[in-house]
């Protein structure tokens, strides 16, 4: 998805997501059933788990696709680091978008102490 594509669908969802809060605010005003509260509660949280994904799968994965790559790359074969970097190569279409964050930060640690390695050749 295109950046400007993917702002414009993050910001309309959590206008949505906002909007709806508000509904949710005048239900607590008005006594409304507790039930019917929490479902709406419940619809906010869904879709704003959506929007989570969508900006881990779009732009993190993007990112971390792009660092896997440039690692590999640059990774003389012996940098301490081929195994993992390879074992990210092989398992990244799998990558649950969870975990997305936690693998870019290593690949960036790694492209840090190569890009130290890389200076002092």
């Amino acid at each position: 998805m295109a950046q400007k594509e993917l702002s414009k669908n993050l910001i309309d969802r959590l206008a949505t997501l906002s909007g709806h809060l508000a509904g949710i605010g005048k239900m607590i005003d008005k006594g409304e059933d507790p039930v019917k509260i929490f479902t709406q509660m419940k619809a906010v949280e869904n879709g704003l788990q959506k929007a989570i994904y969508l900006l881990l799968d779009d732009v993190f994965r993007k990112a971390l696709a792009e660092k896997i790559v440039s690692s590999k790359e640059k990774c003389p074969g012996n940098c301490g680091y081929e195994d993992y970097i390879d074992q990210l190569f092989r398992q990244f279409p799998g990558i649950n978008p969870e975990e997305v964050p936690s693998k870019l930060k290593a690949i960036q640690a790694i492209e840090c102490h190569l890009k130290t390695i890389l200076e002092n050749d």
